[in-house]
């Protein structure tokens, strides 16, 4: 049996004799026994999701993983980095969490800036970095068209900052030149057009690089217009790892930056914008008005810290087998639509007569399966070499299928010509549930 739980209240003073009666709640007994109807409904609350998951294996997920090309975010932390994680320390971040605190101070100081703030997302944080800048509208943006913050951040910029995005199409198919901005920057006090207020570039953008010496060029010219410049440097590690300069480097002519922990490092959550201690302090009133102040984070950073640690330097081996992969792919008669500079490249199988459903329905039916997108394949460091080798082979074999058939390849130039006008050309993925 339990035994309820009292409440021992002080006597009564003199002056106060109503005390009781004006505050009847302090004479109920406390009890720890719980009726019928509220039982009802704590059986209601609860759940069990690992037995309602008990069909999902995360050995068949983790092997998945290695066989997949469609995205560097679909890693999944290893058992070492839950380990590590799991000895963070706790706290809240919108108050103060130390192992936040600790990978926000080595991130700002890898970066060369006073100070770093830990996002949900690069999203977040791109949109945060532009929202902090801006201050009075009319304003506007210039990035390339390509950019993460104009096509794939669902017209944010517009939505959260008020912002007049000016989207340029970089004539070398590369990256934008200085000449390209100074030819679309707004300046003035004509009220037809809102004045250009941030210079936004994005390195690496689609796996390229953008070359660093018109970065600086770039940069120079928007500050001496008194613009901000920011960075969406979500793969940034990945210039490190190619060129041998240092992030602080790389990152350092630029007011703004954002860096991803898992798009190529394989963190499960989180980026950091790194600034200005005062830009930081109002970035961080934002995220909370945007709802993304949170709560226990240090298990989030730790895995972050991991990754840093120990992912890094894997990325050596993943950029080998991108090249791989285009080589392999030139070998074969593909088309390269974007090298592979880094982590991913872009190829178009039409001259072989073969379509990326084809491709990617075909190696779907292999004993270990491949997923694939479209145009787009990405090299994260959980990528097998058997997988790489498992889907060129895929493609050769379609090759020769459709040559046996009576396939001919274009011979009047087009062979070595794309008829895509966009070198990411997606479609619909199939994953396991």
């Amino acid at each position: 049996m339990i035994r309820p739980l009292r409440v021992i209240l002080p006597p009564v003073s003199s002056s106060c004799p109503n005390l009781l009666a004006r505050q009847p709640y302090l004479r109920r007994t406390m009890s720890t026994e719980v009726s019928p109807a509220l039982q009802q409904i704590i059986d209601e609350v609860k759940v069990d999701i690992l037995s309602k998951t008990h069909g999902t294996d995360n050995a068949s997920k983790r092997k998945e993983i290695t066989r997949t090309f469609i995205s560097d975010t679909v890693t999944v932390p290893s058992e070492e980095m839950f380990i590590y994680a799991a000895q963070a320390t706790l706290g809240d971040d919108v108050y103060f969490e130390p192992s936040t605190a600790a990978l926000e101070n080595h991130v700002a100081k890898l970066v060369g800036k006073e100070a770093a703030l830990f996002m949900q997302s690069g999203t977040q944080s791109n949109q945060i970095a532009l929202r902090t800048h801006l201050t009075q509208p009319p304003y506007s943006i210039i990035c390339d068209k390509r950019a993460h913050i104009f096509k794939y951040e669902a017209g944010g910029a517009a939505f959260h900052s008020n912002a007049h995005a000016i989207p340029i199409d970089p004539a070398n198919k590369h990256h934008l030149t200085l000449e390209e901005v100074q030819e679309n920057v707004i300046m003035g006090t004509d009220v037809h057009f809102a004045p250009t207020q941030v210079v936004a570039l994005e390195n690496t953008l689609n796996g390229t690089i953008f070359p660093q010496d018109e970065i600086i060029k770039i940069c120079d010219f928007a500050h001496s217009l008194g613009m901000k410049t920011h960075l969406d440097g979500a793969r940034i590690w990945h210039v490190a790892v190619e060129t041998g300069k240092s992030i602080n480097e790389l990152c350092e002519p630029f007011d703004s930056v954002s860096v991803c922990f898992s798009k190529g490092l394989a963190a499960p959550v989180g980026s950091c914008l790194v600034g200005p201690k005062e830009f930081i302090t109002k970035a961080r009133w934002f995220r909370k008005i945007f709802g993304g102040g949170m709560r226990q984070t240090g298990l989030l950073a730790a895995s972050a810290a991991f990754a840093l640690t120990h992912n890094f330097p894997q990325l050596v081996r993943v950029h080998a087998l991108a090249k791989r992969l285009e080589t392999g792919l030139e070998e074969i008669g593909a088309i390269i639509l974007s090298k592979a500079e880094t982590c991913m490249l872009f190829y178009d199988p039409t001259p072989l007569g073969i379509n990326f459903d084809e491709i990617a329905d075909r190696a779907s039916a292999l004993p270990d399966p491949l997923v694939l997108g479209g145009s787009r394949l990405v090299v994260h460091i959980q990528t097998s070499e058997e997988a790489v080798e498992d889907f060129l082979s895929v493609v050769r074999t379609l090759a020769d299928e459709k040559k046996a058939a009576g396939w001919v390849p274009p011979t009047n130039g087009h062979a070595k010509t794309s008829a895509f006008k966009d070198v990411y050309v997606r479609r619909q993925i199939k994953m396991t549930k």
